[in-house]
């Protein structure tokens, strides 16, 4: 083979495996994404209906508070509503916490987004590095060399991004239970 088809056959090697990583990488970062603003949509809308649900619990009581507080009697049923509207609110007020477990999730897939774009850019800096000592002059086994060791650092470093990201998501604060998503 010839010193061009071999600097070719190297220069062709090391950009598909960039292509390849930086893809994968992004497609992480996009379904990562799409999965935190599910999350946030889901969470927003089960805090929403339980605090509106507090809120008309609440309000089909005031009449009776408001006669409660005005040192008038009510009665038997009233009572009865009024006892368990404490329950009502409370079964209300623990879907709503429990719906803020979404916010950890969301943060911890926000964290390893971040981790995922920061790999990339040092993934870029790597090559942009090894690129300068790139001079002109430089013969053909100079470049595969140079080639080689740019190939083996971008290999490294994806290894080493990778091994850092968990690939699930977990509930890790509240004590209402685990949860564990993708």
């Amino acid at each position: 083979m010839t010193r061009k088809k071999i600097l070719g056959s190297h220069v062709k090697r090391l950009m598909s495996g960039v292509a390849d990583h930086g893809r994968q990488h992004l497609t992480e970062v996009e379904t990562d994404l799409i999965q935190t603003g599910l999350l946030l949509e889901e969470a927003i809308e089960k805090l929403s209906f339980n605090f509106m649900a507090i809120h008309k619990a609440v309000e089909a009581e005031q009449a009776t508070i408001a006669q409660l507080l005005a040192g008038g009697e009510i009665s038997a049923e009233q009572r009865t509503q009024l006892a368990a509207l404490q329950g009502q609110v409370g079964g209300y007020v623990n879907a709503a916490i429990t719906s803020l477990q979404f916010q950890d999730m969301t943060s911890q897939l926000l964290d390893r987004t971040l981790k995922r774009v920061t790999g990339l850019r040092e993934f870029l800096s790597t090559m942009s590095a090894h690129g300068a000592e790139m001079l002109p002059e430089s013969d053909n086994e100079e470049i595969v060399d140079l080639l080689g060791k740019v190939s083996m650092a971008l290999a490294v470093q994806s290894l080493e991004l990778r091994s850092v990201l968990r690939k699930a998501v977990s509930q890790q604060h509240l004590e209402s239970g685990d949860i564990e998503l993708f």
